[in-house]
């Protein structure tokens, strides 16, 4: 069962809220012969956890349970270390399981017509009565407001927002029924636009960048694909000048057009795996740098950089960082 986006938090009466975390959102199958593990999409996942088959001997036979898989390091979840586990031998999953073991974050049990509020009950009684310790984790829930916003405060730690649940709702397998609700965290910063993709009058996405404490402009993220309003922007060429790109900017070969005297702040919204000091992941489904709007107010140079000093801080001798010339917009 799927939730329906919103950009409201709002908890009424006969709802509940539970945390929404930053992993694979999955379902697991045991029985007696097998233990499975597939994406919501279907892909087969088991043969990357093995660690989460050899830990379903806890469970009950004939369960089927709707959850998140989740991977720590140090105090944050790290989505990265989950992708590594895809697609990869049964010793290199192996060896990545002990090096970073998962967990699984129960969110559902008995995917039936019953009601949430029996379905809780049935997972609660899953745990006090198996005893299950990690890697099996009791997904939060809560029906008291000031708990799930502070729960928004988390997602430096990988709490990506909150899901509301009717009370009364059924679980409809594949359905994006009203009974669930995603708000997400979202942030908002400036970066400056130094390439695009697709064609300058009419880019596809926007190739961002921020300054290094030495004042040269790296690149840190790409945008989502433009919407239809936005594709027209930017309608002029900025005058050229010096640049110098990050040791991981996108490169014309890849079918990116390079435009390295073209520099534009830019206030996007990132995602909770990432922060505004530091190089932001690659867009992914439901957490995505998305671009806001074009900026003609603020210089480049007054783009806050890596550490949060400004270009114009950073500055060199004549007074602007290096390769920073051009427009100013918000993402």
């Amino acid at each position: 069962m799927l939730a329906r986006p919103v950009d409201v938090f709002a908890l009424s009466a006969g709802w509940v809220v539970e945390s929404k975390w930053d992993g694979f959102r999955v379902l697991l199958a045991h029985d007696q012969e097998q233990t499975l593990l597939c994406s919501r999409h279907g892909t087969a996942l088991t043969p990357g956890f093995p660690e989460l088959v050899a830990a379903a001997a806890q469970l009950p036979y004939d369960v089927v349970l709707d959850g998140e898989l989740v991977i720590g390091a140090d105090v944050r979840l790290a989505f990265e270390y989950l992708t590594r586990r895809l697609n990869r031998r049964p010793a290199t999953a192996a060896r990545l399981a002990e090096q970073h073991p998962a967990h699984f974050v129960a969110q559902d049990v008995d995917l039936t017509a019953r009601t949430y509020v029996e379905r809780r009950a049935a997972l609660e009684a899953l745990f006090a009565e198996y005893g299950l310790g990690p890697p099996w984790t009791l997904c939060p829930m809560t029906t008291d407001e000031a708990t799930a916003r502070q729960w928004l405060s988390w997602s430096a730690v990988g709490i990506e927002g909150v899901v509301f649940k009717r009370q009364q709702q059924p679980y409809l397998p594949g359905k994006r029924a009203g009974g669930w609700r995603k708000y997400g965290v979202r942030e908002f910063t400036e970066a400056i636009v130094g390439a695009v993709t697709g064609f300058l009058r009419r880019p596809g996405t926007l190739l961002l960048g921020r300054f290094d404490a030495a004042g040269r402009l790296r690149y840190v993220g790409r945008t989502t694909q433009l919407a239809a309003g936005l594709g027209t922007w930017p309608r002029s060429r900025p005058r050229p000048g010096p640049s110098t790109p990050g040791p991981a900017a996108p490169s014309a070969q890849a079918g990116v057009r390079t435009t390295p005297s073209t520099s534009t702040s830019s206030s996007p919204s990132w995602s909770p795996r990432s922060t505004p000091t530091s190089r932001w992941t690659a867009p992914a489904a439901g957490d995505t740098l998305q671009l806001r709007r074009p900026r003609a107010d603020p210089d480049p140079a007054d783009v806050r950089g890596v550490g949060g000093a400004t270009g114009r801080q950073l500055a060199d001798g004549d007074g602007r960082p290096r390769g920073a010339r051009g427009w100013s917009v918000s993402l």
